[in-house]
């Protein structure tokens, strides 16, 4: 088996993620293949020893947060297997962003796009069921899977396609998700495999991928489009949306739809100059380039803006280098800022990850807008996905942006929505959970991580507070 290592120092790089949660371990494991990763969970198990899988520990929820035991990190397990045009498999732990830029050099695309792609691992993402902004026109990771290795918390390894049934004895979960974009939670399985998709290392650790590739766009257009008012950009973003879901492949058929407030703005124009002075919003969009170039885009783009009520003539186009590398200048300046409010106020930032159908929309973003301090607002509006980012300065501000969350988080429920779209519930949403699911629906998920992990090893705490 893989020598564990105890050596403090080392361990406290491995302690928490970018929920700043922390945590303690005893010992670290870094297996390079998949029988030494078996070899390591099924001792866990016979021990009844916590194990925690991390990997780039960009959560945002505490899911690679140790509660005691053992941590498994897969750094070392990051080669790329094959590649054909079809389909990619390469290991666990190897970097998104690195395996995208490695696809993108053979001319194909692995769609799913977080943030944090070129931080965070292929087998992370998968069991997160991350997304990102093209999740408008690609969808979540979830659909772009077609096999996984996955070791159990026995020991057992496993291979998982679409067509891999679940086990009979197995306990079947039977709910049904919310009609959004989501990631809360065991999802209703078709199969085996959708089980491991999403899981946040509670019911297996994936040692290995094989992921769906499509078509790699030519070139993608850029576009930064301002507005007068909340109001009008969420008006276009419903003409955009609905030129997409009428042509994907049209002149405007947008890989993303990106909605920044004024206060964004704001924290922009403090670092990058040229957001015009009557802006009040803005929406960032992506356009994929088809064969007859960008010009056929751009022309269609801006006839529909103008008619959205866009200060068309202030639009930034990237279609060049420049252009992309003022745009991505202002990406970066408003979670730029944020930190450094953050850093200013000494106190943690309160953030959500809701999604509510389309009815909902308008009444959640006026509770965003409602926000009783400090805010910034941002995100994924073409999927009516939202990051309200609270930033308390005092200790009672924090106290109360807690509160003004779980009241924002059962609107949503309500409304039809989810309590997590994208980042999952690791540690810190296990309440907000329950209220979305209820108990019974609690009580099967416990029935399933029982059955599977009968010591309770793999992510004690993830999910379920088992």
């Amino acid at each position: 088996m893989v020598d564990p290592i105890t050596d403090p120092e080392i361990l406290q790089g491995y302690l928490t993620d970018a929920s700043n949660l922390p945590g303690h371990a005893d010992a670290l494991v870094r297996p390079r293949t998949t029988a030494e990763v078996a070899e390591v969970v099924a001792h866990c198990q016979a021990a009844s020893l916590p194990l925690t899988v991390t990997a780039g520990r960009t959560s945002t929820t505490g899911s690679a947060v140790p509660r005691g035991g053992w941590l498994l990190s897969t750094e070392r397990m990051d080669a790329l297997i094959a590649a054909s045009t079809d389909t990619a498999t390469a290991q666990g732990g190897i970097l998104l962003g690195a395996l995208q830029d490695q696809l993108a050099a053979m001319g194909r695309q692995y769609p799913p796009d977080p943030t944090s792609r070129h931080d965070c691992t292929l087998g992370a993402s998968i069991a997160t069921n991350a997304s990102g902004a093209r999740s408008f026109r690609y969808g979540p990771t979830r659909p772009w899977v077609a096999g996984l290795e996955v070791v159990l918390p026995t020991g057992e390894i496993v291979q998982v396609t679409r067509d891999t049934p679940i086990p009979a004895d197995w306990p079947v979960l039977q709910w049904t998700e919310p009609a959004v974009k989501t990631a809360a939670g065991y999802a209703p399985p078709r199969s085996l495999l959708d089980l491991f998709i999403g899981q946040e290392g509670t019911l297996g650790v994936i040692t290995q991928a094989t992921v769906r590739l499509t078509d790699l766009p030519a070139d993608v257009l850029g576009l930064l489009v301002f507005f007068g008012g909340r109001t009008t950009a969420v008006d276009a973003m419903r003409t955009l949306r609905r030129h997409a879901r009428a042509d994907p492949a049209g002149a405007v058929s947008p890989l993303c739809i990106e909605y920044l407030d004024h206060h964004c703005l704001a924290l922009a124009e403090e670092r990058v100059r040229g957001v015009p002075g009557g802006a009040r919003a803005a929406l960032f969009c992506e356009q994929a380039v088809g064969p007859s170039g960008a010009d056929e885009h751009l022309a269609a783009w801006l006839a529909v803006l103008k008619e959205s009520g866009a200060i068309v003539d202030e639009t930034w186009v990237a279609d060049d280098h420049a252009g992309r590398a003022r745009l991505q200048a202002l990406r970066h300046a408003i979670p730029a800022g944020v930190n450094e409010r953050v850093l200013a106020n000494g106190m943690p930032k309160i953030g959500t990850d809701l999604a509510v159908p389309d009815a909902g929309l308008d009444e959640m973003i006026a509770l965003y807008e409602a926000a009783p301090m400090e805010h910034v607002l941002f995100g994924h509006l073409g999927d009516n996905h939202l990051h309200l980012n609270l930033l308390p300065r005092t200790e009672a501000e924090l106290v109360t942006a807690r509160a003004y969350y779980d009241q924002l988080a059962k609107r949503a429920i309500a409304l039809g929505g989810t309590v997590s779209a994208e980042h999952g519930i690791g540690k810190l949403k296990r309440a907000q959970l329950s209220w979305m699911v209820g108990q019974p629906v609690l009580s099967q998920f416990a029935a399933l991580k029982r059955h599977v992990d009968p010591a309770g090893v793999l992510g004690r705490g993830n999910i379920l507070a088992l």
